[in-house]
């Protein structure tokens, strides 16, 4: 390995490219070879499942170090501290996981060795983190250690059970319940293997494939650029599952694109930093957070799926309303068709690109595979057709799809380490009894009242976002306030994805918006202003978890006819708000029309299983949604 000197930096490969990409090698095939059980099949070898994720959580140490310096001034480089912090990390782990079989035996009597082990490793995996995510989430687990410590001398419902110091080390860095939990089990075994597809796809000309076929599709239309932008992250977002990613990826294409069509910058990149969050809450992919969720609440992934998809169809819906009431409302017309790609060429040149997530589909809903087996199957199909057909007259080299593979040990370093920190935290909550105990308090609090609780809920998935990436915000939530839903009667799916959807959207939400703030600077404008922006363009994200909290018809449970008739009024709510948010439909529209045409979006919205009664909301918002439309398009209101 390389090690930085003092010299002035040189041009030629970064230092320490090799090893960086050996580990990346190590890290993919080690989750590959775990996923087929090659080990059992080709070796023989019977492992504990904390072997495999110690192994992997080692690599993902020695990636960091390498590859994520602990100072800004030190990029491009490799201080020879770090490279002894990678060599220690991963050394340790492999040592773990070796006497592992011998060691989980002695857990109990704290031997000084498993002590010392598990306090090494937890240093390192919060100095990794704070490397690649920055100090909100290690600042909580800390803040958790010392409430564990300390928990015991506080009184009434936050007072916890006493724990000695040495357990704690030994509980967080080795126990199937801390760190080596669930959040790292469905990280690496199951998270892995989709972005292994994303990056794949990405690197076979998946990306612009998409980007192209958005353009084809949309580009004509007024607005046509902010359309673009929506359409792309949608279909983008199905194998991103992150927000930023998802700007990066799709925002330095559509961005300047809206500007140039006449949309202003700040209104440009508030609309990319929308359709990019709602990234994360789009099937198949759906980022890590909804693979744990399937684990906490003991159902299948299909089930999480299944039940995201309307919830993520308004949203889109309703941002594709925005984007083309304010290009109407700013006379922004398409592109020239000349300029377009035809989409029958885009469709021919890439025809196989939907082909892997038919089959990802199939695999989930039809053959009821494992979702890990079933990514790695797409992906199979995906890499056939990049070797055998190419794209765009190119055919990709074995040696390309190995790089494209390889390169998955890179993305997913952040998302090991977060997933092993929110472990770590889930064993202090375990430990302390914190949990039970805050469940207890936020009904008390409440007085068990739903609205209360979930408007409270809300906020702090927002406030929790604002510092904390997804996976440590629905960690969090789902273990301190989800219970609470649960105790007054709101489905566990409903009360599960609506912390969810509340921790994504704070990517979007004003003071702290990272989607917002990753768009702004792609576009050149302020990024404070860029956020407010894009919490009026996603105004009716806000308020979608509340209705499939009170209609399980948007979750996909019900009557075939209330799922559409829920469907169906939701989304004529959500564009009748959209024109009085907007102030536009074919015109200006008066302050008293906004206002009446709010009000029918409201009625409309109220799902019809909400209550006793709640037919009759959108039986009248739709009355006065009609009467609102047809005076609108009155010749003398022209």
């Amino acid at each position: 390995m390389e090690v930085a000197t003092n010299e002035a930096s040189r041009p030629g490969p970064r230092p320490g490219a090799r090893t960086i990409f050996i580990l990346q090698l190590l890290l993919t095939a080690t989750v590959v070879g775990w996923v087929l059980d090659l080990h059992r099949a080709w070796l023989g070898l019977a492992l504990y499942t904390e072997q495999f994720l110690i192994t992997v959580v080692g690599l993902a140490l020695a990636l960091v170090f390498v590859s994520y310096p602990a100072h800004p001034r030190w990029k491009g480089t490799v201080q020879w501290w770090d490279a002894l912090a990678a060599a220690f990390g991963l050394g340790l782990c492999l040592y773990i996981a070796w006497r592992y079989p011998t060691l989980v035996n002695e857990l109990t009597s704290r031997p000084p060795e498993g002590i010392a082990m598990s306090a090494a490793l937890a240093l390192l995996v919060l100095e990794g983190a704070r490397r690649t995510t920055g100090m909100a989430l290690v600042t909580v687990t800390l803040v958790g250690v010392a409430y564990a410590m300390l928990g015991h001398r506080l009184s009434g419902v936050f007072e916890s059970r006493p724990v000695e110091f040495t357990r704690l080390l030994v509980y967080l860095g080795l126990d199937t319940n801390a760190l080596l939990g669930a959040p790292v089990a469905i990280g690496v075994g199951v998270v892995v293997p989709f972005i292994l597809m994303g990056q794949v796809l990405a690197r076979c000309g998946g990306s612009e494939f998409f980007t192209d076929l958005a353009r084809a599709w949309m580009g004509r239309y007024r607005g046509g650029a902010a359309k673009i932008s929506v359409v792309g992250s949608a279909l983008f977002g199905t194998i991103s599952g992150s927000a930023v990613a998802n700007v990066t990826a799709v925002g330095i294409v559509s961005i300047p694109l809206m500007k140039r069509s006449g949309f202003p910058p700040t209104i440009a990149a508030a609309i990319e930093a929308v359709g990019s969050t709602g990234g994360q809450l789009m099937p198949p992919v759906m980022g890590a957070a909804a693979f744990l969720m399937a684990e906490v609440l003991q159902v299948s992934y299909a089930s999480v799926l299944v039940a995201a998809v309307i919830p993520a169809l308004l949203y889109y819906l309703a941002l594709f309303f925005q984007v083309d009431l304010e290009a109407a409302k700013r006379g922004i017309v398409g592109e020239p068709v000349q300029q377009l790609p035809s989409a029958r060429k885009v469709l021919r040149d890439g025809w196989y690109f939907p082909i892997p997530f038919g089959v990802l589909f199939a695999g989930l809903l039809v053959w009821n595979m494992r979702a890990e087996y079933a990514a790695l199957l797409a992906t199979a199909v995906l890499a056939g057709f990049a070797l055998a057909v190419g794209f765009r007259g190119r055919r990709y080299t074995p040696k390309e799809i190995l790089v494209a593979a390889v390169s998955t040990g890179g993305a997913v370093v952040d998302l090991i380490l977060i997933c092993a920190l929110a472990g770590m935290f889930i064993g202090i909550l375990n430990i302390t009894g914190l949990a039970f105990g805050l469940t207890l308090q936020l009904l008390a609090l409440t007085q068990q009242n739903v609205a209360l609780l979930l408007v409270l809920t809300a906020l702090l998935a927002i406030v929790l976002g604002m510092g904390l990436p997804t996976v440590g915000v629905y960690v969090i939530m789902a273990t301190l306030i989800a219970p609470a839903l649960v105790k007054v009667g709101i489905a566990p799916m409903a009360a599960h994805l609506f912390v969810l959807y509340f921790g994504i959207m704070s990517m979007v939400t004003p003071p702290v918006a990272l989607a917002a703030f990753a768009a702004a600077n792609i576009g050149g404008t302020d990024p404070s202003r860029t956020g407010w922006a894009a919490a009026r363009i996603g105004w009716s994200a806000y308020i979608v978890p509340f209705l499939f909290v009170l209609s399980p018809s948007l979750l996909m449970q019900g009557a075939p006819l209330a799922i559409v008739w829920a469907v169906v009024t939701a989304a004529g709510g959500i564009w009748m708000g959209t024109i009085g948010v907007v102030g536009y439909y074919r015109l200006q529209v008066a302050p008293a029309a906004r206002a009446l045409f709010l009000l029918a979006g409201v009625g409309m919205l109220v799902p019809a299983d909400a209550f006793e009664g709640a037919l009759y909301t959108d039986i009248a918002g739709m009355v006065l949604g009609a009467a609102l439309l047809a005076r609108e398009l009155r010749p003398a209101s022209r």
